[in-house]
């Protein structure tokens, strides 16, 4: 199984083989070390947990160093697709894991944090269409309109209204791995990750 964790630093275009110009995002990744292995008989569970980044010591707690021997700044935990558990046989704890796991064509699947919005209302978090602005209507463009239903006396729970939008773990399938430098640990992945530039990214073989 192929896992690593990158950070977000920005989009491009880069060309194929075949000359086609293809959306990219381009990815920091830091080397990793596995720092656990988890099994069904002692964890209930089978995952794997990478480490990686440095973080200043005064900010990790004992616990942490004594779990992770350093003062790791970042650590995700990977567990493979239901039935799919033999593919982290041969993973054992200490490895390093850097950016060369992946090649070019490589099919994956990304996780990350999307942008913080704040409070939008409906046309924007649900793409209402809003009200005509005629017979009398001033101020309707962007109004949810009801939300009520008669004989009810309340708000349907569920009902689409005004509220707080993104920061929430999206998680997008179907990219490939369009470029691979070892030599500054960059990943370049077709299309469009979430996230705004410094989004910690979770990148994993679909």
């Amino acid at each position: 199984m192929k896992f690593i964790v990158g950070t977000k630093t920005g989009m491009t275009q880069v060309f194929d083989a075949e000359g086609v110009c293809r959306a990219a995002t381009v990815l920091k990744v830091s080397p990793a070390t596995v720092s656990q292995v988890k099994t069904a008989e002692t964890d209930g569970y089978n995952a794997v947990q990478i480490a990686s980044g440095e973080q200043k010591e005064q900010r990790v707690s004992k616990a942490e160093k004594g779990h992770f021997g350093a003062a790791v700044k970042t650590a995700r935990e990977f567990r493979p697709g239901f039935g799919q558990d033999e593919r982290l046989e041969g993973v054992e704890k200490g490895a390093s894991i850097d950016v060369t796991i992946f090649e070019p064509g490589d099919d994956i699947t990304v996780s990350a944090i999307s942008k913080g919005k704040g409070f939008q209302g409906v046309v924007k978090r649900h793409g209402f269409k809003g009200g005509r602005r005629s017979h009398g209507q001033k101020h309707s463009e962007r109004e949810p309109g009801s939300i009520g239903a008669t004989g009810v006396g309340h708000v349907l729970k569920g009902t689409r209204m005004a509220g707080r939008m993104g920061s929430d773990k999206v998680t997008v399938k179907g990219l490939k791995v369009l470029q691979v430098n070892a030599d500054q640990n960059i990943l370049v992945v077709s299309g469009a990750v979430p996230g705004r530039k410094g989004t910690l990214v979770e990148v994993f073989e679909a």
